[in-house]
């Protein structure tokens, strides 16, 4: 089999799995949370990343409610330039014992509004929150969103994914503990789209490599063919 074909062959295996991969991240865009050091029992850093899915409008507005079944005894929001941070305490139906501490009431949501701007079409940005101490016993915490676009449309990112079952529409952000002991494995589901774009990364650049070397090869001259003896 001529090399300039196997070249070439292989070039457009590696950008037909990359528009595969690409096409894939871009449909589980949505409002994702993640935690580098998350643990039961323990303080964290949340990060809520959040797409602007639009090509004309920007997110002007992100609600984050937190888990009212596993309240915290304290939550502190990243503060942001050009974005106003407010935070809302409501009253327990019961007292909940957290660690040391016994809570009546904690804070149930906590709400960024873009003071100018905010996130672009087609952009994304990040909001961190500082929370404990996590629960103990739980898999998995829920912090469903509700994003708001700069022409009013208001997206709810509040659906629970079930066993078995596909990835609904708007899954609420979910952050698995049993995941989260480790920074490297702290990525919940916006990790999985990480390590997606790393190996996009490294089949583009196989990809345009063995490109190069197939249009190498399919540029260099051919030795002419000797003329047999005696014609």
């Amino acid at each position: 089999m001529p090399k300039r074909f196997v070249l070439r062959a292989g070039a457009i295996v590696a950008a037909s799995v990359l528009v595969a991969i690409g096409a894939a991240g871009s449909a589980s865009a949505h409002v994702t949370v993640s935690s580098p050091d998350a643990k039961p029992g323990g303080y964290a850093k949340l990060v809520f990343r959040v797409p602007t899915e639009s090509d004309n409008t920007s997110t002007t507005k992100l609600v984050v409610s937190l888990p009212a079944d596993h309240p915290f005894a304290h939550v502190g929001a990243q503060v942001k330039d050009g974005w106003k941070v407010e935070k809302t305490e409501q009253k327990l139906p019961a007292a909940v014992k957290v660690g040391d501490v016994t809570l009546t009431k904690a804070i149930t949501t906590v709400t960024w509004t873009a003071a100018a701007g905010g996130i672009p079409p087609n952009d994304f940005d990040e909001f961190a929150l500082s929370v404990g101490k996590l629960p103990e016993g739980v898999d998995s915490l829920s912090f469903p969103a509700v994003q708001t676009y700069s022409d009013g449309e208001v997206v709810k990112w509040a659906d629970v994914a079930k066993d078995g079952a596909d990835e609904p529409e708007h899954p609420a952000p979910t952050l698995k503990l049993t995941a989260a002991v480790t920074p490297v494995a702290a990525t919940a589901s916006a990790g999985s789209e990480g390590t997606s774009d790393s190996l996009a990364r490294w089949l583009g650049g196989a990809g345009l490599l063995v490109g190069l070397l197939g249009l190498a090869f399919g540029l260099r001259p051919r030795k002419p063919v000797a003329a047999e003896s005696g014609k």
